[in-house]
């Protein structure tokens, strides 16, 4: 999910975008939702039905509805500069988690290796 709350500039920004995905290419279509989901965060399956075009008059919609909310500049601002340090913080706890599990893994050869051994000192203890 991406964000729900966005400054009015970015808005009309998203607005003007999504005009021209509803009149672009397929291509150009899939490079402004691409636009939209890393520069704005900005899912339109977070606000639309699906199997639906979403387009400017269902942004307004969103608004409208409470599901999108306008906020001042400072505030989106102060907002994008914690998600970027979450996101930040969350990658260091990855990497360590990643660091802390990499000497636990094992190969699966080896398991079968061990695996095939055990069988056999079975079969050889039933007999």
């Amino acid at each position: 999910m991406g964000r729900n709350k966005f400054s009015e500039s970015e808005i009309k920004t998203i607005a003007k975008l999504l005009r021209r995905k509803n009149s672009g290419t397929r291509f150009q279509q899939k490079t402004i939702r691409h636009k939209l989901r890393v520069d704005y965060e900005f899912n339109i399956s977070d606000f639309n039905i699906q199997g639906k075009a979403f387009g400017e008059e269902d942004l307004y919609a969103a608004v409208e509805r409470g599901a999108i909310t306008i906020l001042d500049d400072a505030t989106i601002a102060a907002m994008k500069v914690k998600r970027a340090r979450d996101k930040e913080r969350d990658s260091r706890r990855q990497m360590q988690d990643t660091e802390n599990t990499a000497g636990q893994t094992s190969n699966w050869q080896d398991a079968l290796a061990e695996w095939e051994s055990w069988e056999k000192e079975q079969e050889k203890k039933e007999q």
